[in-house]
């Protein structure tokens, strides 16, 4: 068996894994209970809003894709808000932007997140409300060790927070000083905003009734009507380097709800591979599967040039196209069954040449042609052929502290429920704290173009083309897994790579996670400013210097990562007899994996 930095571990009763290791304890002391999957992940989504805030919040969103042993089928949950009734691109040129910002409050969508684990919890799980928001607010009012990242991320805003987002301050620097990493951090005012909806549910005896109400608290209560004052009495810095006022109302928030929808699939030699719809990048995964299906990838090193060239070519060509084509159908022509057909697929096999492409190479559809100009223009113009590529929403040690990310959650129950998780969005330095709730909102928003006539167009209503993408896949012997990561337009592209090399090259999970990750840079970034680097991408030194030189040889701009420090990846899997098994990164000393 080959060296790992921890087991692969296994066992019958239930397996959890998440980016922190108090989230991850939470979810299986959830599963002790006797709660199921989706109660463990409610539990830890909540706790993973505590610990790790500069990653996500309370007034965030997620995706959710999962299996529920009592259907016997896959779905995914959308959590994922919608832009305000008032943003419009017309409004947003008014205030002299050319683009979404990156933070502050016109950056924001109607949080999704707390209807989604809502809903979640209402539908699938067991367990009252009390029992799953116990610990976050246990959390939030006695205090967690404050990890180094966050303190780090307060340090290098103190003096932003300070002069520009003084309730910000208050909350994340409660003695007017940096909290120092390591020691207990309390944030009373969200304890007491978790406590208050707790304690208007529990007016009602049943779960479901509870459930309920503290959605309607959420919506059209004290939560919404805080939000409401705020957005309106308030002006705020942004990344656009002005003040400006938000268009989120207490009226969005009144007429949005999570909701249910079926998961795209691709078959990939003998698994099919479950993810979200088109509204997310989670598409791009299966497209870079059909691009690689007929390639023969067992027959190379997966840690070598050829592996990683191949790969990387195909993530190109997939991005070009989510760049393209992908958007909420609800609003848009998304040509989601062309791209994802065998005549796709074996057309575009064939521009994975021995040299690397520096070309934004989307798919041509006849009918879609004045989106394939508009993506190459936006890639050219927002290109960047200087400074360095940070990735946007990084998981990487030697990236910029002050970006936000994503946190991922999976749970396996001993009854068969599987669930995968990725919340984001709320961070700390998204956007200023809400004083009377002790949270900020999200910047999701930012991931809409101001140009008219894309698929990616602000819209009112609509959601916006996000980055977080769990996935599930399924073997015809009966196995079965769920995995995901954080890391923004990084997501699909580590997600891919584990899973090709556990399917082709047989590595267990933890092995596949604990191998060194890649990534491409060469499509627009979905966060502020945008940028594209053109044919560039990031490996991490423990490729080696052979392996990096060749990468350089066929055209590839090798942005050299340190060791272990790229990607979160977690993961869990169920075998037809009932064997769990689950694993998570090493990379920043958080993730782990619980299970017996």
């Amino acid at each position: 068996m080959k060296f790992t930095t921890r087991p692969e571990i296994s066992g019958t009763f239930g397996m959890v894994s998440s980016t922190h290791w108090i989230a991850s304890s939470v979810g299986f002391g959830v599963l002790e209970k006797g709660g199921n999957a989706f109660d463990a992940a409610v539990a830890m989504g909540f706790t993973l809003q505590i610990v790790e805030p500069h990653l996500n919040g309370p007034a965030g969103e997620f995706p959710a894709i999962f299996y529920s042993a009592d259907s016997e089928k896959t779905q995914v949950l959308c959590a994922q808000g919608t832009a305000p009734a008032a943003a419009s691109i017309s409004h947003y040129k008014s205030e002299g932007l050319t683009i979404v910002p990156g933070s502050g409050l016109l950056a924001t969508v109607i949080p999704g997140a707390f209807d989604g684990w809502m809903t979640m919890l209402r539908d699938h799980g067991t367990l009252k409300l009390r029992e799953v928001l116990e610990p976050a607010i246990h959390y939030a009012r006695y205090g967690h060790p404050l990890l180094p990242r966050v303190s780090d991320t307060i340090a290098g805003l103190s003096e932003f927070f300070k002069s520009e987002w003084p309730t910000s301050a208050e909350i994340w620097m409660p003695s007017g000083s940096i909290p120092k990493g390591g020691n207990l951090f309390k944030n009373e005012t969200l304890s007491n905003t978790y406590a208050r909806i707790l304690s208007e549910a529990e007016t009602a005896f049943d779960r479901v009734e509870q459930i309920e109400i503290a959605r309607k608290t959420w919506s059209k209560g004290f939560v919404s009507e805080h939000i409401d004052e705020f957005v309106r009495e308030t002006e705020v810095m942004d990344s656009s380097g002005y003040r400006h006022r938000g268009v989120l109302t207490g009226a969005d928030m009144n007429g949005w709800e999570a909701t249910y929808e079926q998961p795209l699939t691709y078959d990939y030699h003998d698994w099919t591979m479950e993810k979200t719809g088109p509204w997310g990048q989670g598409p791009v995964m299966l497209q870079c599967l059909s691009l690689l299906k007929n390639v023969d990838l067992k027959s190379l090193d997966p840690n070598g040039s050829e592996f990683i060239h191949l790969v990387i070519e195909a993530m190109k060509l997939s991005f070009a196209d989510r760049e393209t084509y992908y958007g909420d159908p609800n609003f848009v022509n998304v040509p989601i069954s062309k791209l994802l057909s065998d005549e796709y697929s074996s057309g575009r096999t064939g521009l994975l040449s021995q040299d690397a492409s520096l070309e934004q190479r989307p798919t041509h559809i006849e009918g879609y042609e004045n989106l394939v100009v508009k993506m190459i223009e936006r890639a050219s113009l927002h290109s960047n052929t200087s400074g360095s590529p940070d990735a946007g929403e990084p998981t990487m040690a030697h990236l910029s502290e002050k970006r936000g990310d994503t946190v991922h959650i999976d749970t396996i129950d001993r009854w068969g429920n599987m669930v995968s998780v990725t919340p984001s969005g709320g961070w700390l330095q998204s956007s200023p704290i809400i004083p009377k709730l002790g949270f900020a909102l999200n910047s999701r928003a930012q991931m809409f173009w101001l140009d008219e006539g894309l698929n990616q167009s602000l819209v009112p209503g609509c959601r916006p083309r996000t980055t977080l993408s769990p996935s599930l896949a399924r073997h015809k012997n009966g196995c079965s897994m769920v995995f995901g990561t954080p890391g923004g337009d990084q997501q699909d592209q580590w997600q891919l790579i584990m899973f090709l090399r556990h399917v082709h090259h047989e590595l267990n999970l933890q092995e596949a996670i604990d191998a060194p990750l890649f990534h491409t840079q060469h499509m627009n970034s979905s966060f502020f400013p945008r940028t594209a680097f053109k044919g560039e991408m990031m490996a991490e030194k423990s490729f080696g210097e052979k392996t990096l030189k060749e990468l350089r040889e066929r055209g590839h701009k090798v942005n050299e990562a340190e060791e272990w420090t790229v990607g979160r990846l977690t993961a869990a899997s169920r075998s037809a007899d009932g064997l769990l098994k689950a694993a998570a990164t090493p990379r920043l000393m958080q993730a782990y994996a619980v299970g017996r």
